[in-house]
């Protein structure tokens, strides 16, 4: 098993394209979550992926597990609730302002995620374990599922993944640095926004792990390194971060300088943006080499 995911999975509902939520009457459904949009972009990278988590005993939660297998993802260990519903997200599709999200996941079965739940088997064979910072910010169990996550695969010899996914609907400023700050810190591989870094209050100079910096004008950097973002159409922009750290990772995983596990990311993303779910632009391996191919050396490209 190559990577361990642990998080969210929610049915995604999105309303047809340009359209405002409130005035929407047709909507597809889909899958979202950080860990899982992670999850699908490495097993489509052809990686052997496992994904840990909670869904309620519910057609969402059929749904979204149904989709993650079809992916070709490791399920097994998915906890089904039966006394807690799967989460839902509503979202609109706009590539030139800002998009209405609104989540439906306060007591999901996500949120439940108790720390005696994950077990050293699961991480065993793991190389890197993926983790946002949204699961600790689900609730108080899932904060300690998390830092029991981060020991096992310490255990386990597996490299830690961390990207903080700030999202201040879960929680204030405040809150967001007493849980997730702390865990940049455990982390091997932090891939983490410029404006994040800043709300946590972290500096990635005193960080020991490698870190990944994503600035605010889309570029992103590892050390010295700088990939410029590739200038795309962008139909729709959310999801974009978690195709990135699909990349990146890997790139990591098949052992390539940090060069090329940067490029690879950015590509990654700059298909993600042209489509309009979080995973619809998720290539394959095949898909990444001719998109790839398309660029040229100096930074533009061709697949539009």
């Amino acid at each position: 098993m190559s990577v361990v995911v642990c998080g969210e999975a929610m049915l995604l509902m999105l309303a047809e394209p340009g359209i405002p939520l409130e005035r929407a009457t047709t909507f597809r459904r889909s899958v979202a979550g950080a860990e899982t949009n992670v999850a699908a972009g490495l097993a489509r990278l052809g990686h052997d992926v496992r994904w840990l988590g909670r869904v309620g005993a519910d057609p969402a939660g059929a749904s979204v597990l149904a989709m993650l297998r079809a992916e070709g993802i490791d399920t097994r260990h998915a906890v089904t609730d039966p006394s807690a519903p799967t989460g839902l997200l509503l979202r609109d599709s706009h590539p030139a302002r800002a998009i209405d999200v609104q989540y439906y996941r306060a007591g999901s079965a996500a949120s439940r995620l108790e720390p005696e739940e994950l077990t050293f088997d699961m991480v065993r064979e793991a190389r890197i374990v993926h983790v946002t910072g949204i699961t600790p910010m689900l609730s108080g169990s899932a904060h300690q599922a998390t830092l029991r996550l981060l020991d096992l695969a310490r255990q386990a010899g597996a490299l830690v993944s961390f990207d903080p996914n700030i999202r201040l609907k879960l929680g204030p400023p405040a809150l967001w640095r007493e849980r997730v700050a702390p865990l940049l810190g455990r982390a091997d591989v932090v891939l983490a926004g410029e404006d994040e870094l800043e709300l946590l209050q972290v500096d990635p100079a005193g960080l020991d792990g490698l870190v990944v910096v994503k600035h605010r004008d889309k570029s992103a950097t590892c050390g010295a390194l700088r990939q410029e973002a590739f200038p795309v159409p962008v139909t729709d922009p959310v999801g974009a971060g978690d195709a990135f750290a699909a990349g990146f990772l890997s790139g990591l995983l098949r052992g390539m300088p940090y060069e090329v596990c940067l490029r690879e990311a950015a590509a990654v993303a700059a298909l993600v943006v042209q489509c309009a779910t979080d995973t619809d632009g998720l290539p394959d391996r095949a898909a990444l080499d001719r998109a790839l191919a398309g660029l040229t050396e100096a930074g533009e490209t061709v697949y539009r």
